[in-house]
């Protein structure tokens, strides 16, 4: 899975922005901004990252009603888990 890191803790401003960071190209290790947000693209992530940080209290889990998309939310980041198949796909935040 890749990750994209959003960094914001505005829920609101992250879904404003939600299609237009799936529908921007990044390569690997490449960071962005898009509307003041900061916005990179972290690599491949293991399985095991995800099931980790899905346990932790403060750590807020979403999934994607369309596509494999899992997003995390904690401190002051989004992180979206997208598979390698997805990523030219966009979605709204459910």
């Amino acid at each position: 899975m890749k990750c994209i890191a959003v960094y914001t803790k505005n829920f609101e401003l992250f879904s404003d922005l939600y299609e237009t960071i799936m529908n921007t190209p990044l390569s690997e290790n490449e960071e962005k901004e898009i509307e003041g947000i900061v916005v990179s693209e972290s690599g491949e992530v293991p399985e095991n990252y995800l099931e980790k940080m899905k346990v932790k209290p403060e750590v807020v889990v979403m999934k994607v009603k369309e596509g494999d998309i899992t997003i995390l939310q904690h401190g002051d980041v989004f992180e979206i888990f997208v598979p390698e198949e997805n990523l030219s796909t966009s979605a709204v935040v459910s």
